[in-house]
């Protein structure tokens, strides 16, 4: 019988080693991310699918050789879904970042609730690797964050409650003066 979730697991592992993909902050191995995102959907309602485009979440925006044909090849048009509800739309040439993090919202938007809990478990490891290892960074990316949560009204409301918890915690400690 097949596991879905070893073989996801197995498949981002081997596409973001292929590609030399490290995590940005500390140079571990990138799967070290999707596994956390992994155990954060774990912890609400989810389905085999939801824990497989959780693996997979990165593949397609990072991986070259990737494609969401690909995914659905291997893990069928459910996970394949999900993987391009999670995936950023915008390019460079879309204009500056708050143009193209607008063209990614409203794409996020769109997504179902399974892809909305998946890119709130996504939003809560970025956080808190930025925030411990990027200050100047995180100011941009908080402000992001929140306006992304904003968007995301049918995800999982455990995961949006942690979520809105890093954003409270992270204004009360950062305010000036």
């Amino acid at each position: 019988m097949r596991n879905l979730e070893h073989d996801a697991m197995t498949f981002a592992r081997r596409s973001h080693t292929a590609c030399g993909h490290l995590r940005k902050y500390t140079k571990l191995p990138y799967i070290v991310h999707p596994g956390a995102v992994v155990s954060l959907v774990k912890t609400v309602p989810h389905t085999p699918q939801m824990v497989a485009a959780a693996w997979l979440h990165d593949t397609v925006e990072d991986c070259p050789n990737v494609t969401f044909e690909l995914i659905g090849y291997h893990f069928g048009t459910d996970v394949e879904e999900l993987v391009e509800m999670l995936t950023d739309v915008s390019v460079p040439s879309d204009g500056n970042r708050a143009t193209r993090k607008r063209i990614d919202r409203e794409h996020s938007a769109k997504a179902s609730p399974d892809g909305q809990t998946i890119k709130v478990a996504d939003l809560i490891d970025n956080t808190t690797s930025i925030i411990t290892y990027d200050s100047d960074f995180a100011i941009v990316f908080m402000r992001e964050m929140a306006a992304t949560m904003d968007v995301l009204t049918e995800a999982d409301p455990k995961l949006m409650e942690q979520a809105h918890a890093l954003v409270l915690q992270y204004y009360t400690n950062h305010q000036k003066g």
